[in-house]
């Protein structure tokens, strides 16, 4: 198993408090001069994968963990404010559209889009638009909230339209605009999140003047199920899916540009980093090393061939050189 990532060491803080563990007792005396870190996740497999990910990098540095994964958006929102939660990886999109509620900002005529602000764009960037939406959620969290955004992972797991190929080639959809006059003769499937978000479908809707006959409320793994089952004709997927390749789906340009950049970066309570700064150190190893097709490959490892997010995490952060084997 090899991924497509640089491969850069750990050093500094992390090699520095494991060189200062060993003489002071060993890892298991440094530990005890670390508060534990509860990290969270969503609920659904890439989270899964990137919590453990958080998870095993922090651990490799010293610091006991509590794991809080599987649980919903908002509710790992709240449990990250009211402090059940030290840290856990957000999505810019969602941070400035579903937790703080605020529109998108306008963008630049004739700019283009950043390249990491689309599906397949070039690996391990950000930049443009991506960076005045990050900047926005950057700046309002800690007054807000009281955390933290660190640096971005580098890939944009963004909302996207997937139909079957053969059905879109029969139809001759390519764009969602293509989907207006023939959406009363189909399906969507979503999850419940999605649905009910301005930043998912009532918002898709209202933009592009879409009114599908029936919106089917599904479990993310179950979308997917529906779809290569010809019970549904379009899923809201996420662009880094591993099933979106393995099933033939395709996805469909976003051409009124209604889905923001949802690059993911870590995100981590105040009065946490004030107790252990180098927290900051540990998570910004993974700035901008992470690409598209490297958390693509990541996702279609648990979902179709039945690994373990605790392994993949591991065998990715060994491979990289980020953690020790």
């Amino acid at each position: 198993m090899t991924f497509n990532i640089s491969r850069r060491k750990l050093i500094g803080t992390t090699t520095a408090g494991v060189a200062a563990a060993a003489v002071a007792g060993g890892p298991a005396a440094f530990a005890q001069d670390k508060p534990t870190i509860k990290v969270g996740s969503k609920d659904f497999t890439e989270q899964l994968i990137i919590g453990e990910i958080v998870a095993q990098l922090l651990e490799d540095d010293g610091f006991p963990v509590e794991r809080q994964f599987n649980i919903g958006t908002l509710i790992v929102h709240e449990a990250l404010i009211n402090g059940d939660v030290d840290t856990y990886v957000e999505y810019t999109g969602t941070g400035l559209i579903a937790i703080l509620g605020q529109e998108l900002p306008p963008r630049d005529e004739g700019a283009g889009e950043d390249a990491a602000a689309t599906p397949g764009a070039t690996p391990g960037s950000i930049g443009g638009y991506a960076d005045t939406v990050y900047d926005i959620v950057a700046e309002a969290y800690p007054e807000e909230f009281g955390v933290e955004w660190l640096e971005p992972w580098g890939f944009n797991n963004t909302y996207a339209l997937a139909m079957r190929r053969s059905h879109a080639e029969e139809l001759g959809v390519t764009t969602i605009s293509d989907l207006i006059p023939i959406a009363g003769d189909l399906s969507l499937g979503s999850t419940a999140e999605t649905i009910a978000r301005e930043d998912g479908v009532m918002g898709l809707e209202n933009t592009y003047g879409l009114d599908f006959s029936d919106v089917v409320s599904l479990d993310a793994g179950l979308m997917y199920t529906a779809i290569d089952g010809e019970e549904v004709d379009v899923i809201t997927a996420f662009a880094t899916d591993g099933r979106i390749e393995s099933m033939d789906l395709v996805l469909l340009e976003d051409d009124l540009e209604f889905f923001p950049p949802y690059h993911a970066a870590p995100i981590v309570r105040q009065d946490m980093l004030e107790q252990a700064p180098e927290i900051a150190d540990v998570l910004n190893t993974l700035a901008g090393e992470i690409d598209d097709a490297t958390m693509t490959e990541m996702n279609f490892m648990a979902d179709e061939e039945g690994m373990e997010p605790a392994d993949i995490a591991r065998n990715f952060l060994t491979e990289g050189g980020y953690i020790e084997g």
